[in-house]
């Protein structure tokens, strides 16, 4: 479990001789980071030790942790975060939106005008996700170098709003397949870039919550793009010449756009060159939370090499187990390509469907709302993702096990498979909180995990062809494996962040007697050795 102050493992050798104290750290000790100090404008100044006693950070403007300046300024900061990342909720409805569109399209004549085969239509849905994977780590590379989110984000969003508008217009499978492609590439900047701002303002124990109401614009998305479609469908059948469903892909790609626009002044870049909607005070406050929460400013090297924290990130082989996991969590979800299929087969008509889709989605919002409230109360990982999984596999059993003419047990099972999704998004936190610093590699990390573990998406397209409907028992047996699977590699997963918590501890109390035990510690970790040093300092990961 992570410790709160980065002073309290060393409190036994402090308070035995007040006189003795570490090393101090060389701005140089790391390559990979710029040391606070003060010719860095707006960050916050180097700890300075007198009479043997270590002074605090910010306390010569009255912003020691602790202080009540420091807890006015800083819960203004974290209101001012909050209002202003609530757009990336708006975004995020619109990315999946616009991704899943066509699965509500395919209830009102899309499959038919196209004149697409069940293949072909499948095809549609999973090559998205090829140019979504393969464009992931660049773009996060390239956002954590340019560091403009507010420009970078929205500007992204107008191009794939385009897109989708294009979708519209297409009259063959050739045409609609080069728009789904283009799709995914260009909102593939989206999410991880999003995960990436996030973390950049936000310490490790307020992430669960924040990364959860993001997600929730994924949920929202299920609800209200069913009811938006749902208008759309039966209304505007035959309008200026136009299939409804073309004016599905019109409609929602216009208010991507529209979005966008609204996005550039809401959101900051980041702590050290945000310039806009902050005061000073505020802007040390967010740097001082950073280097608090691990011990390090969350700034990287201006000398360092633009490939330096993707050599990192795949050096560190925590990645692959819980890439592995969520690949398999992914897989398992892919039930929610398919939705409005599913709910189909309970045998009501297209509006009916599409109504009857919303409801399961709010209920995983708020799940997954409560499920990361208290994730980030009590610092917990693992049983906070595991106890959605198991709802989500009992809702599979119950599908299974009934037939499509008992409506209000597979109704309720969609509940309990939707509600799975509470469990996915405390994975996608655990993901920042196991791969903190450096910034550069954390933004290669976040975006390869998220990237690599869509190609659950392109295996799930395939697993729900219309042969195995209307029961989709098959698939069903599919997704509950992939699930059990996501359990154990997570246990795994769990059992590496023990033992490299217990490392931890170990080179704290070996510190002071054998200070070349960091090179090994940071070889372990597969961080730099000052990064090493400061994990020292009371850091521990997440469980």
């Amino acid at each position: 479990m992570d410790k709160p102050s980065t002073a309290s493992r060393f409190s036994e050798d402090s308070n035995s001789n007040p006189n003795v104290h570490r090393p101090e750290i060389k701005p140089r000790d790391s390559r990979f980071h710029e040391h606070i100090d003060n010719t860095v404008p707006n960050s916050p100044a180097q700890p300075e030790y007198s009479n043997g006693q270590e002074k605090k950070y910010g306390d010569e403007e009255g912003l020691a942790l602790g202080s009540e300046r420091r807890r006015v300024v800083e819960k203004r900061l974290k209101m001012k975060l909050d209002g202003r990342f609530s757009i990336l909720i708006v975004i995020y409805s619109e990315n999946y939106i616009d991704r899943n569109n066509a699965a509500a399209a395919r209830l009102k004549g899309f499959e038919a005008d196209l004149n697409l085969t069940d293949t072909e239509f499948q095809t549609l849905l999973s090559i998205l996700y090829v140019g979504y994977i393969l464009f992931q780590v660049p773009s996060n590379m390239l956002l954590n170098r340019i560091g403009r989110p507010s420009l970078y984000l929205p500007a992204a969003m107008v191009v794939w709003g385009m897109i989708s508008v294009l979708t519209g217009i297409t009259k063959n499978f050739v045409g609609a397949l080069l728009t789904r492609l283009f799709l995914g590439m260009v909102e593939a900047a989206f999410l991880p870039g999003a995960l990436f701002i996030l973390s950049k303002w936000y310490k490790k124990d307020e992430l669960s919550l924040r990364y959860t109401i993001l997600y929730c614009g994924n949920l929202i998305s299920n609800a209200f793009g069913s009811l938006i479609a749902a208008g759309v469908l039966a209304n505007m059948d035959g309008k200026l010449g136009h299939a409804a469903w073309r004016w599905l892909f019109y409609i929602e790609g216009a208010l991507t756009m529209f979005f966008a626009l609204v996005a550039i002044p809401m959101l900051p870049d980041f702590p050290h060159n945000t310039k806009r909607g902050f005061t000073t005070e505020e802007i040390r406050v967010a740097q001082l939370r950073m280097l608090e929460d691990v011990g390090e400013i969350d700034q990287d090297s201006h000398e360092e090499k633009w490939y330096s924290g993707f050599i990192m990130a795949l050096s560190d082989w925590k990645i692959y187990i819980l890439m592995l996991s969520l690949t398999a969590c992914v897989t398992g979800l892919s039930f929610n390509i398919y939705f409005p299929t599913l709910t189909k087969t309970l045998g009501y008509g297209t509006t009916e469907t599409l109504l009857l889709a919303a409801p399961p989605w709010v209920f995983s919002c708020i799940l997954a709302l409560l499920n990361s409230w208290h994730s980030d109360r009590t610092q917990e990982k693992f049983w906070h993702s595991t106890w959605p999984l198991l709802m989500g596999i009992m809702g599979f059993i119950i599908s299974m096990a009934t037939k499509p003419t008992n409506k209000a047990g597979r109704y309720v099972a969609l509940f309990f498979q939707a509600g799975s999704y509470a469990g996915y998004i405390i994975m996608y936190t655990w993901m920042s909180s196991s791969f903190p610093r450096p910034p550069a590699k954390r933004a290669v990390a976040l975006a390869f995990m998220n990237a690599l573990s869509q190609t659950g998406n392109i295996a799930g397209s395939y697993v729900w062809p219309a042969k195995y409907g209307p029961t989709y028992v098959k698939s069903y047996g599919v997704v509950l494996a992939m699930f059990v699977a996501t359990i154990l590699l997570n246990i795994w997963f769990r059992q590496i962040l023990v033992s490299a918590n217990r490392r931890l501890e170990e080179g704290e109390r070996a510190f002071n007697e054998h200070g070349d035990t960091l090179e090994q510690a940071a070889k372990l970790e597969s961080t730099t050795v000052k990064d090493a040093q400061q994990m020292q300092r009371g850091f521990r990961f997440l469980i």
